[in-house]
């Protein structure tokens, strides 16, 4: 429509908006509209047959206009501004016809009183002429005293003949003295006045209320309705996850959205009286530049939402995982290099919403300085009083630039200014903020080799305590980026899953928050070993700045860890560590996944992989620094990654592998383990009957004693004792150290039992975190599975008895898993959009006795069922399954063994498993689907 609208500013309050459109359809063309409208209605008698010509005329023209709007749209898909005003513009022409035809044709007034005048106004976002293809039509109808019964009639008629044409209608029918009243009493009534537009009707009325509004409601009461609006805001954001990064945000509600902007227009219209958000450039409030962000960012926001409304046939404001995709394609996004279309479209998305940050920071603070907002009271009592130092001065309790020539006379100054903000606790004014983004272009790489420069960054995030203040707002202004131009790609790049819950940067900076936090001795209790592990002393150099760049080279078709490792290489040593430092930041992140994927997907109670990963430790150094950027790494991907059990994992595995380290890498083996074993589990029994207690001990292979807890064993030692073949024994119990519940079955062995144990579990809704089974030497089946609800958490106690029921019923074979399953199995509708390539693996050296199949592939209901199913039918013996959920996917890990209890060496064997396992992912996957 960029080529087909007259440049028209935004309608004022009390104005109705007019514009020219070429080649209109009816209802975006005024003259044309009323001509045909009456031609449509000449010739009909009854006033209902009049109601029903109108709707089927305004819904045949309302047809046209929508196909016309969304072509034009599909010309600027990125670019909505002229959009939202044609939809304003097409409601206006149904409004204003249907008040024509209720006025005069179907209740006509020859001699209308003073009394019987009405006036018929849009508010809200109807109100700023800027409405989505879905928005709610906002009305008020506005008589001059109380309603008379012609006023009542009038708007009767125009409701139903609204709703016969299926808009969404707000209405309210009030006086001028109403709405004072009702303005005094309700912010959200206030609001939805300040933006009242004249629509047709009587226009003197309209302007008398306007007048009335600014004279006897909004003047004087600047401060209240900018501190119940910021407070309103503050809940909102609270609401919608107080978060601008979050995986699926709401680009009307959400922080950085668009009612962010409108309340930036709300404050300025109330307290200056502008009309359009261009004026505060005049009044100093925005910068030429600044309200171009302001006017970009709506732009983008709009189109989103536009889009968003068109996909669903509705109004929808929330930007789903499935909903991203389509949009992405729609504005035009497509597929690069390491990235997926959806990823740089959510990256911009990302970028305007941080940008819609800065823009009310601004804003906001300019208010302060006038003293028309206050200061928030906290800071202002409890703020610290160090004095500032040159060029700094203390401006409203902020920090500005006293000198701007001696500021930028020395480039430093660009960093110094951070340093200044958190070693005094002040926060910098916007002004200053103004400053540094107008000369990004002085941090070059004279700046960046500069030793002063280097020494204030590394201050920044190792001594005052708080690195991430100073590196959110770096990251923000783009100072981080023009500094370690690396950095620079991650800025607000978005990760398609579910499984991180912020953009690359931001999750950066909460992982060197989580180490800022353990170094304040504020995690002891939730992170003993990372704790210790800092009091004891490591090289915090490196440790933080392994943390800033640790995935830094994600985004591109490369292995981000690789290739992190080649930009921390030439980035380290410019930061000014020293070459034993840098090689050590090289390794970190090169390795940073290491720790997590062993401790994950690996059985820690094989000997192999604690001596594997000790061998790719090589010492307590870097085993100590891996561990606790591990920790930092998990607690930084989102609020409820982190949990007992992986915590229980890493303190494991770090422990057995310092031992090793210690001891030598044979102190980790099998025969010590099942000693150990053996004479903790004697103590356990020291009442049983001594031959019971013999036959106990000596029933179970290697294996079983090195794989299970004493704890554990105990129950089965219960479980077993005077067993019957035709028995099935179910211990169900919270184990709170995997954050689950544990599910121990005693059984005869038999082929399948795994699979059948594991349908069982399916069929009632429980997600299994971990698995181990084992054949004693009397051939029972001694299996333990710990299972979460759907919610992630251990099963209520009071659920346990329907989870034996059906686990029962299904062992018992009075339900068959696979076909109770086919009606669950489903994936949601807003994670059909993820991809996740299946990857199968063989290994034959990660353990002694087995061969670990490791699946990496999505996660749905019935998969571990499938997967296991389909080892079962090749007569594959599990042993034990790990399993590692990451969001939408999920990385099975099984230690095998073949029929005659050998590893899977032959080559053909292996692929013929694969191709199973292959057709079983895909046939669920196509049920799933369907």
């Amino acid at each position: 429509m960029n080529d087909t609208i007259t440049s028209a500013p935004a309608p004022q309050a009390g104005a109705s908006a007019t514009r020219t459109y070429s080649e209109a359809p009816l209802l975006l063309d005024p003259q044309r509209l009323e001509a045909e409208l009456d031609a449509a209605i000449s010739g009909v008698e009854t006033d209902k047959d009049v109601r029903k010509a109108v709707v089927q005329f305004l819904d045949t023209a309302r047809g046209e206009a929508t196909a016309y709007i969304e072509a034009d749209f599909r010309g600027h898909p990125r670019a909505a501004r002229d959009t939202v005003r044609a939809y304003s513009d097409m409601t206006d022409g149904i409004v204003r016809s249907i008040l024509q035809v209720a006025t005069r044709r179907l209740h006509p007034l020859p001699t209308p009183t003073e009394a019987e005048k009405i006036a018929v106004l849009s508010v809200g976002g109807y109100g700023r002429a800027e409405m989505a293809p879905h928005s709610d039509v906002d009305l008020l109808f506005l008589t001059p005293w109380k309603i008379t019964p012609w006023a009542e009639s009038v708007i009767e008629s125009m409701l139903y003949m609204m709703w016969d044409l299926k808009l969404k209608v707000g209405h309210s029918s009030r006086t001028i003295d109403d709405c004072l009243r009702l303005g005094r009493e309700d912010y959200t009534i206030r609001t939805a006045l300040l933006e009242h537009r004249f629509i047709d009707g009587d226009e003197a009325l309209a302007t008398k209320l306007t007048a009335k509004l600014h004279t006897d409601l909004f003047r004087g009461t600047g401060a209240e309705f900018i501190e119940a609006k910021l407070a309103e805001r503050a809940e909102r954001h609270k609401r919608q996850g107080g978060q601008r990064y979050v995986l699926e945000p709401n680009v009307k509600e959400g922080k950085g959205g668009l009612r962010d902007l409108q309340t930036l227009y709300w404050i300025a219209k109330y307290i200056h009286l502008v009309d359009r958000a261009a004026e505060l450039v005049d009044l100093g409030l925005f910068s030429a530049e600044e309200y171009r962000v302001f006017r970009d960012a709506e732009d983008f926001l709009w189109a989103v939402r536009c889009h968003l409304h068109l996909i669903a046939h509705r109004a929808s404001d929330q930007l789903t995982f499935d909903a991203q995709v389509e949009v992405a394609a729609r504005m035009g996004y497509a597929d690069t290099a390491g990235r997926r279309a959806v990823e740089v479209f959510m990256q911009d998305y990302f970028r305007h919403a941080t940008q819609v940050g800065e823009v009310t920071r601004i804003f906001l603070t300019a208010l302060e300085a006038r003293h028309v907002k206050t200061a928030p009271v906290l800071q202002r009592i409890f703020r610290r009083r160090r004095k500032l130092r040159a060029p700094y001065s203390d401006d409203n309790g902020r920090i500005n630039i006293a000198d701007t020539k001696a500021f930028l006379a020395e480039k430093v100054n660009l960093l110094r200014l951070f340093e200044e903000g958190l070693r005094t606790g002040m926060l910098i004014h916007p002004d200053a903020m103004r400053v540094v983004t107008a000369n990004l272009h002085l941090i070059d790489d004279e700046l960046r080799e500069n030793r002063e420069a280097r020494r204030i960054f590394l201050d920044l995030l190792l001594k005052h305590g708080n690195p991430e203040r100073a590196l959110r707002r770096m990251n923000e202004l783009g100072v981080l980026s023009a500094f370690i131009p690396e950095f620079e790609p991650i800025v607000a790049m978005m990760q398609f899953n579910m499984y991180h819950s912020y953009t690359v940067d931001e999750h950066t900076i909460q992982c060197i928050s989580n180490l800022a936090q353990i170094e304040r001795h504020e995690l002891i209790e939730e992170l003993p070993l990372s704790s210790h592990i800092l009091d004891e002393g490591v090289n915090r150099r490196v440790l933080y700045v392994a943390l800033l760049l640790h995935d830094i080279g994600k985004g591109r078709p490369e292995d981000h860890s690789i290739l992190g490792a080649q930009i921390a290489r030439k980035v380290a040593p410019r930061l000014g560590l020293n070459a034993k430092e840098s090689e050590l930041v090289e390794w970190l992140v090169r390795h940073h996944l290491l720790m997590s994927d062993v401790a994950q997907k690996r059985d820690l109670s094989d000997p192999r992989t604690i001596r594997d990963f000790a061998k790719q430790m090589k010492s307590r150094e870097r085993l100590d620094l891996l561990t606790v950027l591990t920790v930092c790494d998990i607690r930084g991907v989102g609020p409820n990654v982190w949990n007992n059990w992986k915590a229980t994992l890493l303190r494991r595995l770090h422990s057995d592998t310092a031992r090793a380290l210690e001891h030598g890498l044979e102190a980790v083996n099998r025969e010590q383990r099942t000693n150990e074993a053996k004479k903790a589990l004697r103590e356990e029994l020291a009442n049983w009957d001594p031959k019971a207690m013999r036959a106990e001990l000596a029933r179970h292979y290697d294996p079983y004693w090195q794989g299970l807890t004493t704890e554990t064993q105990l129950i089965f030692a219960e479980l077993l004792r005077d067993l019957e073949d035709h028995e099935i024994r179910i211990d169900l119990h919270p184990d709170p150290d995997h954050d689950a519940t544990r599910a121990a079955f005693a059984l005869a062995d038999h082929p399948g039992i795994f699979s059948r144990l594991a349908g069982a579990l399916a069929l009632v809704g429980a997600n299994v975190v971990d698995a181990r089974t084992y054949t004693s030497k009397d051939g029972y089946a001694t299996a333990v599975f710990w299972v979460q609800d759907a919610e992630g958490h251990p099963y209520e106690a009071s659920k346990l008895q329907r989870l034996r029921t059906m686990i029962e019923k299904t062992l018992k074979g009075e339900v068959v898993a696979r076909e109770a399953l086919k009606d669950r199995d489903k994936v949601k509708k807003r994670e059909r959009e993820f991809r996740f390539p299946t990857h199968i693996t063989f290994d034959n050296e990660g353990s002694e006795l087995y061969t670990i199949v490791e699946v990496d592939t999505r996660d749905r209901p019935g998969l571990l069922y499938d997967l296991t199913r389909a080892l079962a039918s090749s007569n594959i013996y599990i042993a034990s399954a790990v399993i590692a959920t990451y969001g939408a996917q999920v990385v099975d890990s099984f230690y095998v063994k073949d029929m005659f209890g050998l590893k899977l060496h032959s080559k053909s064997k292996r692929d013929a498993l694969e191709k199973r396992l292959r057709d079983a992912i895909a046939s669920g996957a196509q049920r799933a689907g369907n």
